[in-house]
């Protein structure tokens, strides 16, 4: 039931969501908590990251064929109209109605929601007197508490292998957690190749295009998994410089990225205090 109302709130594959009216401009529609939630949370990491993160980034995922509408349409004429309509500065949430500066404006909220579902389901349990559990949706982890054995929820990050079918699952390393939550973004499984190249499904909201940057693996803590999650896609479209500057600003989240040195190698950098974690 706790999943129902997030998908009834924030799903832009339900056309009669929130969101998806939204997107079809019902001026009618009143927000509920949930999704101001999530749109205030959205609203923060955009500023923070400079807008790389942009719940307003829907047209350009859509034209890419990541979306709620698969149709690929991606001329560079295409592309630059669909900017216009994309800007986390171009609608707003007052007295319970978003608004917007163009019709146009669509929102998808698939790089924060899943987080945000981690985080009621770990509410409910708390709600219900659980102490100790671990919630995870798709990658997504909420920890609180101890596992079964009396020590921290023991957590792999994935070797970032291009892996459509999640056949491959080496493990990168192990961490150890205890009351926070844990989010990784990468292109290493959703994407799809055409006349010989990559498209991933990480868009840059800022140029329209898939992220082409070094981080292959971006993995983040923080207190809430909606947090998290919205982070780790962001820091996919930063890359590893822009990531380690919004970092040193916000100290409260904390990163562990895989990246390419070159075609063949690939390195490790993460932020100072997740050392403490690192299973040894």
């Amino acid at each position: 039931a706790s999943l129902q109302r997030v998908n009834a709130s924030l799903s832009t594959f339900d056309s009669t969501s929130i969101i998806s009216r939204i997107n079809q401009n019902d001026t009618l529609v009143v927000v509920d908590s949930l999704f101001a939630h999530v749109f205030e949370t959205a609203w923060q990491v955009s500023q923070n990251t400079h807008g790389a993160f942009d719940i307003t980034v829907a047209p350009l995922v859509n034209a890419w064929g990541f979306g709620f509408d698969p149709t690929r349409r991606r001329t560079q004429t295409t592309i630059d109209s669909l900017k216009n309509c994309v800007g986390y500065q171009k609608i707003a949430l007052q007295d319970g109605k978003i608004t917007k500066t163009m019709p146009c404006v669509q929102l998808d909220a698939s790089a924060i929601a899943k987080g945000f579902g981690v985080d009621e389901i770990g509410k409910f349990l708390e709600s219900k007197g659980i102490a100790n559990y671990m919630v995870e949706i798709g990658g997504e982890v909420r920890t609180k508490g101890y596992n079964p054995n009396g020590v921290r929820w023991r957590i792999g990050i994935n070797k970032p292998d291009d892996d459509a079918l999640s056949v491959n699952n080496e493990i990168e390393q192990v961490i150890e957690l205890t009351d926070i939550s844990v989010a990784t973004s990468g292109n290493y499984r959703n994407f799809y190749i055409k006349d010989n190249k990559k498209y991933a499904h990480t868009i840059d909201p800022r140029t329209g295009y898939p992220v082409q940057h070094n981080i292959l693996s971006s993995t983040v803590l923080a207190a809430d998994c909606s947090t998290a999650d919205a982070y780790a896609t962001a820091f996919m479209v930063l890359g590893l410089e822009a990531s380690q500057k919004v970092l040193e600003k916000n100290p409260e989240i904390k990163a562990y990225f895989i990246y390419s040195i070159d075609s063949v190698n690939t390195g490790i950098w993460y932020s100072p205090s997740f050392k403490d974690i690192i299973k040894k």
